[in-house]
């Protein structure tokens, strides 16, 4: 299987539904962030993932660009990661040319919900440190997130998919992820 970027807002529950995914089909499965934060945090920059949004661009650039080139080095793969991550200085590419150019993906799969759904599953989501967004806020994130798919689509010639994960239906979406990849 060619390299597949599965992506979407934090809490949408994108790792949900790659981890069943996995578990049904057996896929290898990178998480970008985890290898960003490898990156980051061998630097000394970062004790935690949720402090590298909080790091300058430029530096956020450079661990990107590192962790594309570790995360190609592992041949095929679904990669885990964010379109865009909203930083205090504005949206910075999850996936910029560099990184495009680097993992050369085949398919892109963008996952949402509805924003409603989502605040919710971020505010029972003890695990992480997330910045409050609103409903509107996280509409936002996703309609910019659809831009820079098409974008990345454009630079690597991969197709785009989008599939809808309702409150309650994880098999679901990870059937129709499943279908998607063949």
């Amino acid at each position: 299987m060619p390299a597949v970027i599965i992506t979407g807002v934090p809490g949408v529950g994108k790792s949900t539904v790659i981890d069943a995914a996995q578990k049904a089909k057996g896929y290898k499965v990178v998480v970008y962030g985890t290898e960003m934060f490898n990156v980051a945090k061998a630097k000394g920059l970062v004790k935690d993932r949720d402090e590298m949004r909080r790091l300058d661009p430029e530096v956020q650039r450079d661990i990107q660009e590192q962790a594309a080139h570790a995360i190609a080095a592992m041949g095929d793969v679904i990669v885990d990661t964010h379109c865009t991550i909203k930083t205090p200085k504005g949206f910075l590419p999850g996936i910029p040319a560099w990184v495009a150019q680097a993992l050369r993906p085949k398919q892109i799969i963008l996952v949402e919900a509805p924003p409603k759904d989502i605040v919710a599953r971020r505010n029972n989501d003890p695990t992480r440190a997330r910045d409050p967004d609103s409903e509107e806020d996280i509409a936002t994130h996703q309609a910019i997130n659809r831009a820079a798919a098409m974008t990345v689509a454009t630079l690597s010639g991969a197709t785009v998919a989008f599939v809808q994960n309702r409150t309650g239906d994880v098999d679901g979406t990870r059937d129709q992820i499943v279908r998607i990849l063949g």
